[in-house]
């Protein structure tokens, strides 16, 4: 077990009426630590294999089929536990187009079709595993040490109302959380995962990598235990569902709308060509979203219908700590689950400049300004309604991503073919005056980096000279906090 796993389970022994200890593994896998004072380990059985770290035989088992999986995993115990493994077989069951799926707890019975009394119980309680065990004690970490005793100058703001007014003088760079707004809605009265079972349970929603009916997708909810829970998040939810959308005043049996204050979106004069832009998320406690920036430079607000999310987020000039970032910002490597976020990197970025954080609950909606980094975890099996849009205040922003990072655009239809002369068309067509002020504002800041990378390119040098004479040319760069990008 690892330093930050042992400091865990003390945290839950010095508060057990809070927090809950850690299972056992289902086949009493262990950390590899523990191998060293134990008196037999079940991987000498593996022969020619035992000279594979762990996670190498779980990559080449991924070459292997169902069939031959099963076979392998009959011929010993070490190697029945690898072929256990959940993400083997859930690449199996999403790869296939199954019409009437049960879902039978795990992604191994699921795609087998097992019911519980057909799955052995093996003894495995002398293999060490790191690789095997971790996503297990990942899963099952108890989220409240890290989304409780948030530092005071870290807390999102909390507000009860908002103009727009308001917004767009104060708040369009900050996140915040209102309370009110979302306790008005129809939906926010009628929704539960019960009511949509009622009336959508046949209904097919995308759920990551699946398209399932809500019925199977709801049952996966309350049987799972994935270290990252499939995540449903649909953006035809709208369509699918028959639901209305837009002011009461305009639209008097509106399921929804958008609270006042987000009611501009500059993305609306492409009417049908417009990127996708609102979503219906559903998931267990657990699941949730790794750290990530919005598309399209866009903002966005998040309301929740039933239960409760945790966010932590940083400015765009600062990402999270364990999360890196390719030059341009098109890749972004971070740990493969959030519980191995929390566990390696979340009390680090509480100490991070720019880390601010907060519990958005029950009839609550929090607003992700455009470029923020963010992490969400559902702290409770919740319902919850997104939109993306664009503000007049990073209208420039927008502009900027669709012209200058156009292999990162996403969420157009395909007859779209040029997202920014489109965009700039329509805006021109009934906002010129706000297009030509950011615009202009682009070009500022395109001749402001040109000219701050000319001064450092031909810059002369600091050579002690009190005559001041310098040499023909010199080339250097910023300090550590340099933020200079190449024309």
């Amino acid at each position: 077990m690892t330093a930050t796993e042992v400091a865990h389970v003390g945290a839950i022994g010095d508060s057990k009426d809070r927090w809950e200890a850690i299972p056992c593994h289902p086949l009493g896998v262990k950390p590899s630590g523990n191998a060293l004072v134990a008196t037999s380990n079940l991987r000498d059985a593996v022969g020619t294999l035992n000279a594979l770290p762990d996670e190498l035989i779980l990559m080449c088992l991924e070459f292997l089929d169902a069939a031959s999986l099963l076979r392998l995993g009959r011929t010993c115990k070490a190697l029945y536990a690898f072929t256990r493994s959940e993400d083997l077989w859930k690449t199996f069951l999403v790869g296939e187009s199954r019409q009437k799926l049960v879902w039978r707890g795990t992604w191994r019975a699921t795609f087998l079709n097992l019911s519980p009394s057909q799955i052995p119980t093996i003894d495995c309680s002398a293999l060490f595993s790191d690789a095997l065990h971790r996503p297990f004690y990942c899963a099952h970490i108890a989220l409240e040490p890290y989304v409780t005793g948030i530092p005071s100058h870290n807390r999102i703001p909390r507000l009860e109302d908002l103009s727009a007014e308001e917004f767009q003088e104060k708040w369009t760079d900050r996140p915040f959380i209102l309370t009110g707004p979302v306790k008005e809605w129809p939906v926010y009265r009628q929704w539960s995962t019960d009511k949509l079972l009622d009336n959508y349970s046949s209904t097919v929603f995308r759920a990551e990598a699946v398209d399932w009916p809500l019925n199977t997708y709801v049952d996966y909810m309350k049987n799972n235990a994935d270290e990252s829970p499939l995540y449903l998040f649909d953006r035809s939810f709208v369509s699918k569902m028959d639901l209305k959308v837009g002011q009461p005043s305009v639209i008097p049996d509106a399921a929804y709308w958008p609270p006042p204050c987000f009611g501009e979106d500059l993305f609306a004069v492409l009417k049908s060509d417009r990127p996708d832009s609102r979503w219906l998320i559903v998931g267990p406690e657990r699941s949730g979203s790794t750290f990530h920036k919005d598309p399209n430079a866009t903002s966005a607000w998040n309301a929740v219908i039933r239960g409760s999310k945790y966010w932590i987020m940083f400015p765009s000039s600062s990402p999270p700590p364990g999360v890196y970032v390719s030059v341009d910002q098109s890749e972004v490597t971070s740990p493969l689950s959030i519980a191995e976020w929390l566990l390696g990197f979340h009390a680090e970025a509480r100490r991070t400049p720019g880390c601010i954080e907060g519990v958005c609950g029950e009839g609550e909606v929090l607003h992700v300004p455009s470029g923020w980094w963010h992490l969400v975890v559902n702290l409770e099996p919740s319902i919850a309604i997104t939109q993306n849009f664009v503000p007049r205040a990073h209208l420039s922003a927008a502009l900027d991503f669709l012209q200058n990072k156009a292999d990162q655009v996403s969420g157009f239809r395909k007859n779209v073919h040029d997202p920014y002369s489109k965009f700039v068309e329509k805006m021109r067509q009934s906002h010129s005056e706000l297009l030509e002020a950011a615009l202009e504002e682009l070009q500022k800041q395109k001749e402001g980096r040109k000219r701050k990378w000319n001064e450092i390119v031909h810059a002369p040098p600091d050579n002690g000279d009190p005559s001041g004479k310098t040499g023909e040319f010199s080339f250097g760069f910023g300090g550590d906090d340099s933020d200079i990008e190449v024309p």
